[in-house]
């Protein structure tokens, strides 16, 4: 059994690649959410959306910006900086989150979504993620990719602004939150489309 563990571990990428990843595959569904017309298709993806950038930026917050903190010039700086952005994008999913899409303010609200989600990838392309290659091993960046891999099985669903966004209290809430996402999409079918 180790050795299956240390093969699943391998195969995962490091950190960076990993978060990276995620922008490429949220750039894609705000391109198909721009070219669909249908309301059932837009509550989708809208779903798929909410429940990707939710556990990414929650797994980013529980064990990435941490170790950017520490590792990084400026760091706390800088990761305050990415948790606002974070915060600000999580109050446009709350209202998003079960909104009708036939609603005006819908189709708004997604294009806030989209601008404040892209110029955050963008600044964390940019500007954190070299740094923090620069400053940390290879070693650790994969064993932060595994860790991330494993929160995000673990952390909300849904947006809970109110929520704390710091450690210690945001890695002790979030298991529970994200249980109870997770069974409330499981009754409802959310993300399943």
């Amino acid at each position: 059994m180790r050795e299956l563990t240390f093969i699943e571990e391998a195969l995962v990428p490091d950190v960076i690649e990993l978060l990276e990843h995620d922008h490429r595959e949220v750039e894609e569904m705000f391109l198909a959410y721009t070219k669909t017309t249908d309301v059932k298709e837009k509550r989708s993806i809208v779903d798929k959306l909410i429940i990707e950038l939710v556990r990414h930026s929650e797994a980013e917050e529980q064990a990435v910006y941490p170790a950017m903190a520490k590792a990084i010039d400026g760091g706390k700086d800088l990761v305050e900086h990415e948790i606002s952005e974070h915060s600000e994008a999580e109050k446009i999913m709350a209202k998003l989150d079960g909104m009708d899409p036939e609603k005006p303010e819908f189709d708004t609200l997604v294009a806030e979504l989209e601008a404040a989600v892209l110029e955050h990838i963008e600044e964390e392309e940019r500007v954190a993620f070299p740094k923090f290659r620069e400053s940390v091993s290879k070693e650790d960046l994969d064993k932060l990719g595994t860790t991330v891999e494993r929160l995000k099985k673990i952390v909300p669903t849904h947006p809970h602004p109110i929520a704390p966004d710091h450690p210690p209290f945001n890695a002790l809430l979030g298991p529970g939150a994200g249980l109870v996402d997770r069974v409330r999409d499981l009754i409802t079918g959310r993300g399943k489309d």
